[in-house]
């Protein structure tokens, strides 16, 4: 009798454990779907223990006790190695079953819980014992429930329990029996936090999608389309934010779960936001099941920003930063395009340089010679029109590139680019005159390669200046000594002052009436170990071009005041020392400081220094007066050179603290070999009478000249007449 109530209970837990674990089935079933590897491993889980339960009850009947018992040792033994665990309560006979997994989840032993029913409710987190409310009120009235709560083990560690409790009622709807099966999902919930938490605090779009419509969005990826929240998404299609044309080329790159790949294809598209503007983003998508749906999964990443920068590095690469214009990069390779074509074409290379520019950028600051050249590109531009490429190649320097143009054609469009620097450029009311400087290289007569072509545009550019500049000339052969020598000067310039090859020169100037000596200028001399003396009007403005003439001009202001002290201290009748100043000395910052300091460093008493300046100092008159006050400040005399051939305003003149006007030489020539006989000079030195200053001639050659500037009351004279350069050593003796 024993026995059979024994064999009873046994089969009647196997058929209790069989309803339970098909409703279980079903329940896990619906909650995993679609969950991927987990959900497999549950569904063969349960359909390993139906078709055991179903083994046992088929083979149960004809069994003997010892072998029901085997068998209920190896669906424990299947148990024990799951972390499951199944509770059942007869609440009317207050009967408490539970399997051994109770211990491996919750870490008690099965003692523990059947010497205390609320063991398992003590265990809880006392943060989810709210959930226990909600189980409750479904298990009173017949609905079974599943709870997701967090236990404390003994040990402190803390696990996520899934709790599927089932109910039984009677006939009168009591609560009778109540059977639950346990999991621990701590690993699973962990990691989907983990990816819940990197998704929804990622700011870069996670989405879902299938049939052409959002089936999710993650906070990030609707913030960043301009929504409030991703319920207004969800439902969408996908033509609100991507164009048919870019959605159907989207698809031929996007893999497919049909075909049983995982593979992640990137891809960059452009979003349309609420709002309307587009956005560029990055995109990584892979097919996955969603919700028991083939769907896609997008991450996508905002790189607007990035593409900007991209193209801001690009232009920075070919464009030039202040015109707009292609730069040299950009120049290059265009050419080397078109060189590298097969039907080469005829192409001919305009290498530009601006006339007077460095002036107006040294006088006037880099505000207006930037805006200038602005202009400048914008003139070149509307000259050459559809023929060619305007490129900067820097500084005050352009390069154009001509193609399918003749020699004839080529001279045509020189012509129509000098004509259109013959109009002032305005700025603030104020004209600035800019001409061009213009050398011609032919493809494929002069070169063949794009260095080539560029370097002998550059040679003849040079010939230009020299023959006046504000014109043009085509490359010759003829051209390339000039082109060497301009490039060895240069380079040998630079090392003239280490290696002693400078020297001065002094050239005496006398009082027109008495014949006495009143002064004398420094002029600066080179004598080349190689070229012998090279002229100052060959390599000053090499210096001027390269930056050179600041620290050589310091040089000549050291080396003068050095001489005349030198000359002072030996007896000799003491007279000031001029100094010629380029404009590009006089804006250095520390100019006025520089002169203080050699005065000081030389002993030279600063009323025996003289500074000649020219009038392009009037390009930025407020600059140049206060440096001009400031050096009066000093005690040295200030006079304008090479009067008259430049840019003057006396209205402006007339408030510069100036000493003296020099005649240039040019006009003093005039007296002579002009109809007007000397009328200019004749008006300079009324005007100077007139604004008190002292008033020198320079360049006289003549008995004629010396008898004009006398009878015009000219009171200082210097040339030829006098005496020429002289160098050291001979100075003393024309004092003696």
């Amino acid at each position: 009798m024993k026995k059979r109530i024994e064999l009873y209970k046994r089969n009647w837990i196997y058929i209790f454990l069989f309803i339970v674990l098909i409703e279980l089935f079903e329940e896990t079933t619906v909650l995993f779907h679609a969950k991927g590897l987990l959900a497999i491993i549950i569904e063969l889980f349960f359909l390993l223990i139906k078709l055991s339960i179903i083994y046992l009850m088929l083979k149960g009947i004809g069994k003997t006790a010892d072998e029901l018992q085997k068998s209920k040792q190896r669906l424990n033994n299947i148990f024990d190695t799951l972390d499951v665990a199944i509770w059942s309560h007869d609440l009317k006979t207050d009967k408490l079953l539970i399997t051994s997994g109770i211990e491996k989840l919750y870490g008690y032993s099965s003692e523990d819980f059947y010497k205390d029913f609320e063991l398992w409710k003590k265990v809880i987190h006392p943060e989810d014992l709210p959930i226990l409310a909600e189980r409750a009120k479904k298990l009173q009235v017949g609905e079974p429930a599943t709870s997701i709560y967090r236990i404390i083990r003994p040990n402190g560690e803390v696990r996520w329990i899934q709790d599927r409790g089932i109910p039984t009622l009677d006939e009168d709807g009591q609560f009778v029996d109540f059977s639950s099966v346990l999991f621990d999902i701590t690993d699973r919930k962990e990691s989907e936090d983990r990816y819940r938490g990197l998704v929804e605090m990622s700011p870069d779009i996670v989405a879902v999608y299938s049939n052409g419509k959002i089936e999710y969005i993650n906070e990030g990826g609707s913030r960043l389309v301009g929504a409030t929240n991703p319920q207004e998404l969800i439902g969408l299609p996908l033509t609100r934010f991507i164009s048919e044309q870019v959605l159907g080329e989207v698809k031929k790159l996007e893999p497919f779960a049909e075909d049983g790949t995982d593979e992640i294809k990137r891809f960059e598209i452009e979003v349309i936001k609420l709002d309307g503007k587009p956005i560029a983003v990055e995109v990584a998508s892979m097919p996955i099941l969603y919700e028991g749906r083939f769907a896609k999964q997008v991450v996508g990443r905002d790189i607007t920003q990035r593409k900007k920068a991209e193209k801001t590095i690009q232009n920075m690469a070919f464009y030039d930063a202040l015109t707009g214009l292609p730069n040299r990069n950009k120049f290059r390779h265009e050419l080397d395009q078109l060189l590298s074509q097969p039907n080469n074409q005829k192409l001919a290379v305009l290498f530009l340089d601006l006339d007077r520019f460095k002036i107006i950028n040294d006088t006037k600051g880099h505000t207006v010679g930037d805006f200038l050249l602005k202009q400048v590109a914008n003139r070149l531009v509307l000259a050459v029109q559809k023929n060619g490429m305007v490129s900067r190649h820097g500084g005050d320097e352009f390069i154009i590139l001509l193609k399918d143009l003749d020699k004839e054609q080529v001279s045509t469009m020189s012509k129509r680019i000098l004509t259109e620097f013959s109009k002032p450029l305005i700025l603030n009311n104020q004209e600035f005159y800019v001409t061009p400087s213009i050398g011609i290289s032919l493809y494929p007569s002069d070169g063949t390669d794009e260095e080539t072509l560029i370097k002998l545009a550059d040679i003849a550019m040079y010939m230009a200046k020299e023959r006046g500049k504000n014109n043009f000339q085509f490359y010759s052969s003829k051209l390339n000594g000039l082109s060497s020598r301009k490039m060895e000067l240069e380079n040998s310039l630079r090392k003239a002052l280490e290696q002693n090859q400078l020297l001065l020169y002094y050239q005496p100037q006398v009082e027109i009436a008495s014949g006495k000596t009143v002064g004398v200028e420094a002029l600066i001399r080179w004598k080349h170990p190689e070229y012998g003396f090279i002229t100052p009007n060959e390599f000053i403005p090499l210096a001027e071009e390269t930056g050179l003439i600041v620290p050589l001009g310091k040089w000549i202001l050291h080396q003068a005041c050095e001489q005349n002290k030198a000359w002072q201290d030996e007896g000799f009748i003491k007279v000031p020392v001029a100094v010629n100043i380029s404009v590009r000395q006089l804006q250095d910052d520390d100019f006025v400081s520089a002169v203080g300091n050699i005065l000081k460093e030389t002993g030279l008493d600063s009323k025996y220094l003289e500074l000649e300046i020219t009038e392009s100092v009037m390009y930025n008159i407020e600059r140049s007066t206060v440096i001009l006050n400031e050096l009066k400040k000093l005690g040295v005399k200030i006079s304008i050179d090479d009067f008259g051939t430049g840019y003057s305003s006396l209205s402006y003149l007339k408030h510069l603290p100036i000493d003296k006007i020099k005649i240039d030489k040019s006009f003093v020539d005039d007296i002579i070999n002009h109809s007007n006989q000397g009328a200019i000079v004749k008006t300079i030195i009324d005007m100077g009478h007139n604004l008190n200053y002292t008033v020198i001639a320079e360049g006289i050659e003549t008995d004629v000249q010396v008898n004009f500037l006398k009878k015009h009351s000219c009171r200082i004279g210097q040339g030829y007449f006098y005496s020429r350069p002289l160098p050291v050593e001979e100075v003393s003796e024309f004092f003696k």
